[in-house]
């Protein structure tokens, strides 16, 4: 038997070890907390694809971009296929979700370039907010709620509200404007337009999870 005495001392070094390893476990997990922290914040954002099918062949998808490239993009097992359907100025109303893609005209005021609506699925789904955007150099995107419209000469003047702000944009009747309807892989065929977002892995490779393609000559504007 360990005489008393010895029993104490141990104790009272023990003490000081389990604070060590207590600490030592603390800054191992704000090491990691920082580590994930800062691997979250350098991933790459999304990169917009537009353009033309050109092959599919199982997951991957090769496109012609507008500006010329190759691309590939791997597609999800799950991915979501949305189809272009062509709407005119006179099916938007108050309530709707809609991001117009809009220029700066001289006078300051927007005037809209596009126009999609979204489903009312999307809501919540699409971030609201307006930002830049890169259908033409200089040119913004607004999603957000139509609050009301206005009749003017060639069109409508939406009042647009979303979370944190609001914007007037002149919506010209002549321009592309689409919403998109359910749609399946089918549709993914060679010459097919399409717009999606992709997100860079690691290495560079392209992976996108829902994909808005061209259907009956109506294709994505935004």
């Amino acid at each position: 038997m360990i005489p008393d005495r010895i029993v104490a001392y141990l104790e009272e070094r023990k003490v000081p070890y389990q604070r060590r390893k207590h600490r030592g476990a603390l800054w191992a997990g704000v090491v990691l907390a920082i580590a994930t922290s800062n691997a979250s914040a350098q991933a790459p954002p999304p990169v917009r694809v537009r353009g033309r099918i050109t092959g599919l062949a199982g997951n991957a998808l090769s496109v012609k971009s507008r500006e010329g490239k190759d691309v590939k993009i791997t597609l999800a097992d799950n991915l979501t296929v949305a189809a272009a359907k062509k709407i005119t100025i006179d099916d938007i109303k108050p309530g709707d979700f809609v991001g117009p893609a809009s220029r700066k005209r001289p006078d300051g005021s927007l005037e809209a370039i596009s126009l999609q609506v979204f489903p009312a699925a999307l809501r919540g789904v699409v971030p609201e907010g307006h930002m830049s955007w890169d259908l033409e150099p200089g040119s913004m995107m607004t999603n957000a709620t139509v609050a009301s419209m206005v009749k003017t000469k060639n069109g409508r003047e939406l009042t647009l509200e979303y979370k944190g702000g609001t914007q007037k944009v002149v919506v010209p009747e002549n321009i592309p404007m689409f919403t998109t309807v359910p749609g399946d892989r089918s549709l993914l065929m060679p010459g097919a337009y399409v717009f999606m977002l992709a997100r860079p892995g690691p290495d560079g490779s392209l992976t996108s999870s829902r994909v808005t393609v061209s259907k009956d000559g109506v294709r994505p504007a935004n």
